[in-house]
């Protein structure tokens, strides 16, 4: 399908879901935001795959603007990812498949009685969905105004990596790996608290539904962060 002797797109971070009785293939591609390995992977396997959709961890209301950006060739502040999967690709069918939506906030409430949660996580969780609610809104603004006023409105600052673009395969994929089994120790020594787990959980749930929604119309590639992957195949699965 793509290079699997290139240590960025061995399938290390790749996922493929097989389709059947009228649905498409899920392909999700697993990436560390704004690393160069990552932003390599998405546009191998967008390139390789040609997809019906291209599904990215966004909200829907933040896809226009790194639309834009891949339509002027220009690599944004932050979400190199994002921008590099809609340049590659050849379908208009881009969906922003994360929260805040109806759909995820509806979700989100049921969690938040079904947990029994008590006040000061339900407040820390809605207080999180509110501050990302803000920046998907900011984003929608800036896709609106000139370039120079959009990065400063609505991007972050970009990830600094220590590697970029022009550094060989095997470099750029020892470091990604690096920045995964570094967060990944982070986790495993400190857990989750539980706002936090109660909002992944949400969005994982979220997330896979929308991805067998669109399968519907074709084949699939999703972008998400790595620690995602798991995940949601378990919940397509």
């Amino acid at each position: 399908m793509f290079d699997r002797h290139d240590p960025r797109t061995d399938g290390t971070h790749v996922r493929r879901l097989s389709g059947g009785d009228g649905t498409g293939d899920v392909l999700i591609a697993g990436v560390v935001h704004d690393h160069p390995a990552s932003a390599h992977r998405v546009r191998a396997v967008v390139d390789a795959t040609d997809p019906d959709v291209l599904a990215l961890e966004l909200p829907p209301l933040a896809v226009p603007l790194f639309e834009r950006y891949a339509g002027e060739g220009s690599v944004p502040a932050s979400g190199e990812e994002m921008s590099v999967g809609v340049r590659a690709a050849s379908t208009d069918d881009v969906v922003g498949i994360d929260g805040p939506s109806s759909g995820f906030l509806a979700r989100l409430a049921r969690n938040l009685v079904r947990a029994e949660t008590s006040l000061s996580t339900a407040c820390t969780v809605l207080a999180s969905v509110l501050s990302v609610s803000k920046h998907a809104v900011a984003c929608r603004v800036a896709a609106l105004l000139d370039a120079p006023t959009a990065v400063r409105l609505a991007v972050d600052a970009p990830v600094e990596h220590d590697v970029d673009e022009g550094d060989d395969p095997e470099r750029q994929a020892a470091d990604e790996q690096v920045q995964i089994r570094r967060a990944r120790a982070v986790l495993s020594a400190f857990g989750k608290a539980e706002p936090v787990e109660l909002r992944d959980e949400t969005r994982e749930a979220h997330m896979a539904e929308r991805l067998a929604s669109l399968r519907e119309r074709g084949d699939v590639v999703a972008v998400v962060g790595v620690d995602h992957l798991d995940g949601l195949v378990a919940h397509l699965a």
